[in-house]
């Protein structure tokens, strides 16, 4: 599989902070790769800098081209898609609204309203309902397929199933392996390690704003001394 993301050495900083001290990470074409660890070692931010929201210095490139310093506008015209983990939608906006938004105009979509509406029907039944009264998961599903409108080539979602009921995770978990199928890349930060594992086809652990393992969810499988160290709270 050719590498879609390469991600060389990356440094990021809020202000003065050092963040990030040299990540080095790659995602190939279709595949689901998750980003895990525990909480402030740096998964967001290398996601936030990867899609110019953070400062950082090093290399990321995209399809071969180097995106690091571009504003986040252009990053995402170029094919990378980004799913906060704050479900950043409009409020006032129609549900419809919202994804319409999603759309980049004068290109050729892989994906429909009613691609996302078939993926979720609950979305459906909520098109002309105002964004800001729905539900955490349906805000969740809204977030998703409005990054989805914009016809990725590969996304990057932020802890994706935080504070969502057992019912709606395993929506999204069949929703991201729906991506794969089509022939979208997949950068998952996610705190739960059994669905990250099951649905990657790689992980990356981080540590102390770094990459400390890279493998296959097997390979971390049989290694309790990394999930005891770097994983388990």
């Amino acid at each position: 599989m050719s590498t879609l993301l390469e991600v060389r050495d990356l440094h990021a900083f809020y202000g003065k902070s050092h963040v990030l001290h040299g990540v080095n990470l790659e995602v190939r074409q279709g595949e689901i790769v998750s980003l895990l660890g525990r909480n402030g070692v740096g998964r967001s931010t290398t996601v936030k800098a990867v899609m110019g929201l953070v400062r950082g210095t090093g290399s990321v490139r995209l399809r071969g081209q180097e995106i690091l310093g571009l504003p986040a506008f252009r990053i995402a015209r170029l094919g990378l898609g980004y799913v906060p983990e704050n479900r950043d939608i409009f409020p006032s906006l129609t549900v419809e609204q919202n994804l319409r938004l999603g759309e980049q105009g004068g290109r050729v979509s892989r994906w429909r309203i009613d691609d996302m509406y078939a993926m979720f029907p609950r979305l459906q039944e909520r098109q002309h309902t105002a964004a800001g009264v729905l539900s955490g998961g349906e805000q969740q599903m809204l977030t998703l397929c409005r990054s989805l409108m914009g016809d990725p080539e590969l996304i990057m979602i932020d802890e994706p199933t935080e504070g969502l009921a057992p019912k709606i995770v395993e929506q999204v978990a069949a929703y991201l392996q729906a991506l794969k199928q089509r022939g979208i890349s997949v950068l998952l930060v996610e705190q739960k390690l059994a669905i990250a594992l099951d649905i990657a086809d790689r992980v990356c652990v981080m540590g102390r704003g770094t990459i400390v393992f890279e493998g296959t969810p097997a390979s971390l499988r049989d290694q309790p001394a990394v999930r005891k160290e770097w994983l388990e709270v």
